[in-house]
């Protein structure tokens, strides 16, 4: 992570840090009048595509928050996060879902006749105090859409059909437009009892093994519940 910071000196306002010297005094002054900053600001700077430094920039703006007081710490802030992109490109420039394929295109069949990566999709989080609480969205219940929206993924009708078939056959019999969303209760109660850890709210949380050592799971299966499962386990070499 890059940073300027402005510091006055014998009256004067200077930019210090590795990128205010290579970027020079013009720079940093226009970069400082834009952002509104003063002496005693910093500005931090992060690059590449977004996805890959995103995370980073949250932690790190939540932690200066958290140190300079400037986080509110005894409300609840709600936001709905709406619009979301339906297709997102691949990093071997290939065109994929971005969230859930099985929601319903803004616009229908005529939206996905454009660019992809233009196509938003009926979905919907609430976010609270930054922390994903409920998410949703509208199902795409036509097949010819759903088909459609899968073949811009690089998924033939074929395999829809076979992946998918109960649902497909369903929809075809006629089913209503229909949506809904549901709410992560270990996370509501997380807020709620103003926890840091999810895993402080959990009943039986699990390690970064993902084991549950209060209940001793998972446990090695018995001969008699592999073959009912028609499983075999083969020792490693």
């Amino acid at each position: 992570m890059g940073y300027i910071f402005w510091r006055e000196e014998g009256g004067r306002l200077d930019a210090a840090g590795p990128i205010a010297k290579n970027i020079g005094p013009g720079r940093t002054e226009a970069l400082r009048q834009h952002l509104g900053l003063k002496a005693g600001d910093a500005a931090f700077f992060l690059a590449g595509k977004p996805e890959t430094f995103e995370a980073v920039a949250g932690k790190a703006r939540n932690e200066i928050g958290r140190e300079l007081g400037l986080t509110r710490t005894d409300e609840f802030r709600f936001a709905w996060i709406v619009d979301f992109p339906m297709f997102e490109r691949t990093d071997e420039g290939k065109i994929d879902f971005s969230h859930n394929p099985f929601s319903m295109p803004q616009g229908g069949m005529e939206a996905l006749a454009g660019d992809p990566l233009k196509v938003r999709a009926f979905q919907y989080d609430l976010a609270c105090n930054g922390y994903e609480l409920i998410s949703g969205g509208i199902r795409n219940h036509t097949p010819e859409i759903m088909f459609r929206a899968f073949e811009l993924a690089g998924y033939p009708a074929a395999e829809v059909e076979a992946r998918f078939g109960g649902m497909v056959k369903a929809f075809r019999f006629g089913a209503p437009p229909h949506g809904g969303c549901a709410m992560g209760i270990d996370r509501a109660v997380m807020l709620l009892a103003d926890e840091p850890n999810i895993r402080e709210v959990i009943m039986f949380p699990m390690n970064q093994r993902a084991e549950d050592m209060l209940m001793g799971a998972p446990s090695d299966p018995t001969n008699e519940q592999l073959r009912e499962l028609r499983l075999r386990v083969v020792a490693k070499d």
